[in-house]
């Protein structure tokens, strides 16, 4: 057993931008390390989101679990690829609108 502390990777549209931030916030001060999708204050090139779409699939690949912010049961393209890649990686999969997550075929 290790003392190393979980590794949560967010996942989800960057219009959730805050509750993003606040997920972070509360699995950090529960001691859980988050790795989180980058920030960009302007929208990236077609280059640019290659670069940081692939970027997070190894941020994935680092987790322990993935957790989907999806307020409102929203859960769009790209997420739904990060939560198929992250499933067949065999990472679990949480919801924070766990009915959402349901729809989407995870638990």
């Amino acid at each position: 057993m290790s003392d190393r502390p979980e590794i949560v990777c967010l996942c989800g549209s960057a219009r959730f931008l805050a509750e993003m931030r606040a997920a972070n916030r509360e699995l950090t001060l529960a001691g859980v390390i988050v790795v989180a999708p980058s920030e960009a204050d302007a929208s990236p090139t077609p280059d640019q989101k290659a670069v940081l779409d692939a970027l997070h699939l190894h941020k994935i690949d680092l987790a322990d679990r993935v957790l989907v912010v999806n307020p409102g049961g929203y859960v769009g393209e790209s997420t739904r690829r990060e939560i198929a890649y992250a499933q067949a990686a065999g990472k679990p999969v949480t919801f924070t609108d766990p009915q959402a997550g349901e729809a989407c075929g995870s638990s």
